[in-house]
């Protein structure tokens, strides 16, 4: 197991790992399915489908093998064991890249001063204490098992594979009590676990907000030198799209099977988008009013400067240039001029929100990419390309 925090090498900050920690990280340690390899989350997903979803095709060809063909062509089961919880494993690994790197740009870019990043140092510690802690995923696994047992009512319906029919009404196949008891629990554990992770970033950087940043208004990237957070909201996709499978799973089975039709599905899906989009962003919400106010002042603090410096050079070059007009263009308060007023220029473009929209890309496809089948269980898509067709007339 290694240390709660360790201290790289080569940047001397202490290491904000989501990952490498927790009661289920030891365990799957213990039981050498975590070696820390690159070859890691291939273990975990081999392993977390083999638990998943084998076992169920085993009791369905055992008990009702008439019903295979019902289990093999179930997109539900088959997009929450075969896509989404292999999207929350590798979820995982991306989280750790993504926040490894935002911990080290902290001091590479000399955000921080020395005492502050002894603050974090101290801070960090503490986050990591936080994150071995037994009770969080304590509460999460709870919080599963008390879904799971109010939610195994709402999953009867008429498909083989899962529920039979009896003279008190549909009972669950052993496929199905597995697939409520164990597979769907795998799921809404690791997401559970997941929002977790993305929480203790939360904290650390609603803490890093606090601190005295060294931020530059004029800094190239327009956002005070914080545009390297806005390669956070990525590690937020796979948590998006795994959610939006599932639940898109559902949609569309109720479509398919139930008559339900796109537009039932209009508010929930309004709700969805807000829910994902207020969760991946508040991290980043949290620099806001620091790069607002960084942006007012800078404004003002430039343009004093600018001031001095036009009207030195207004003074010099216009009211006293007299036998002086071919050298305007070639001395170097020209060129001093030409550069400050790109400078200013960033200073007055400088954006206070620590992310563009490229990097919101990867979240808005999380969602728009697993609501294709549901689109595609009222709309053929023939018919969609028909009237892609038809525009281009």
């Amino acid at each position: 197991m290694q240390p709660a925090t360790a201290v790289t090498a080569d940047v001397g900050l202490p290491d904000i790992s989501l990952i490498r920690g927790g009661p289920l990280y030891r365990i799957l340690r213990a039981a050498k399915l975590i070696r820390g390899d690159e070859r890691d989350s291939l273990r975990l997903i081999i392993f977390a489908v083999a638990i998943g979803w084998l076992p169920v095709f085993l009791l369905t060809l055992l008990f009702r093998p008439d019903a295979l063909a019902s289990f093999l062509s179930n997109y539900r089961i088959m997009s929450r064991v075969l896509i989404a919880i292999p999207a929350l494993l590798l979820g995982q690994r991306l989280m750790e890249s993504r926040f490894t790197i935002v911990a080290e740009q902290i001091h590479k870019s000399h955000l921080l001063a020395d005492g502050d990043l002894l603050h974090t140092d101290r801070f960090t510690t503490g986050l990591c204490q936080l994150r071995d802690s037994f009770l969080p995923e304590l509460i999460i696994l709870l919080l599963v098992a008390t879904h799971t047992y109010f939610s195994i009512p709402s999953q009867l319906d008429a498909t083989p594979w899962l529920a039979t029919a009896t003279e008190v009404g549909l009972r669950l196949t052993p496929a199905g009590w597995y697939t409520a008891l164990v597979s769907a629990t795998i799921f809404q554990f690791l997401m559970g676990l997941n929002l977790w992770r993305w929480l203790l970033w939360l904290i650390f950087a609603f803490r890093l907000s606090k601190l005295p940043l060294n931020l530059v208004p004029g800094h190239p990237d327009q956002r005070g030198g914080l545009g390297f957070l806005g390669l956070t909201p990525v590690a937020f996709a796979p948590v998006s799209f795994a959610a939006t499978l599932v639940i898109g799973a559902t949609w569309r089975h109720d479509i398919l099977c139930n008559h339900a039709h796109l537009v039932d599905f209009k508010l929930p899906s309004i709700a969805l988008v807000i829910v994902v989009v207020v969760v991946a962003l508040l991290p980043l919400v949290f620099f806001v009013p620091r790069l607002a106010d960084l942006r007012r002042s800078g404004v003002l603090e430039y343009s004093t400067l600018g001031q001095i410096q036009m009207t030195e050079f207004h003074e010099k070059w216009i009211t006293h240039r007299a036998g002086r007009e071919s050298k305007v263009l070639t001395e170097i308060e020209s060129g001093n001029v030409i550069d400050y007023s790109s400078t200013y220029d960033r200073v007055n473009k400088l954006i206070p929100f620590p992310a563009d929209v490229t990097s919101l890309v990867p979240l808005a496809l999380s969602m728009l990419v697993p609501a294709l089948p549901v689109v595609l269980a009222e709309i053929p898509i023939a018919v969609l390309l028909k009237s892609l067709f038809e525009a281009l007339r």
